[in-house]
């Protein structure tokens, strides 16, 4: 599905578009699996084959939308050490995560927003008690040291 943009509604899938979908279900681990049913999947293995279907439409900017939600930790690492090959071939890619716990390990930049843009840069000037608190309206708790901060939604 994720060639179609490239495929005429009047031709077939060529040897390319093939040996593409071949290469993006090996970068996410599920090439094993391509002749199951999506709902035979776990959601960890269906959230890499929705990966594969963007990686087929060989994109230069992604938008992922919550792709650690309801994986498993096999499924995440396999995703996280994509996207950082992602970036490493100079793509851009979007991922919309509200795990604050693990920021600083997954991301390079942090856009904070509640109903309009509170700060954006790079994660290490913008994670911070003090923009976590205005982005949260104060309903915060934190826990930790400096290097280490667990927050905690009041």
């Amino acid at each position: 599905m994720g060639r179609y943009n490239r495929i005429p509604w009047y031709k077939r899938a060529s040897n390319r578009d093939r040996a593409v979908v071949q290469e993006s279900l090996e970068k996410v681990g599920m090439l094993d699996f391509r002749k199951k049913q999506i709902g035979e999947l776990s959601g960890g293995q269906q959230q890499r084959v929705f990966i594969a279907r963007a990686l087929t439409q060989e994109a230069d900017i992604f938008f992922l939308d919550e792709p650690f939600v309801g994986i498993d930790v096999t499924s995440e690492e396999i995703i996280i050490n994509l996207l950082r090959k992602l970036r490493s071939e100079d793509k851009t890619v979007f991922v919309v995560h509200h795990d604050l716990s693990k920021v600083e390990q997954y991301f390079d930049n942090l856009i904070l927003i509640n109903k309009e843009l509170i700060k954006f840069g790079q994660v290490e000037q913008v994670y911070k008690p003090d923009i976590l608190s205005e982005t949260y309206k104060g309903n915060m708790t934190f826990f930790g040291q400096k290097d280490e901060v667990m927050v905690v939604n009041s």
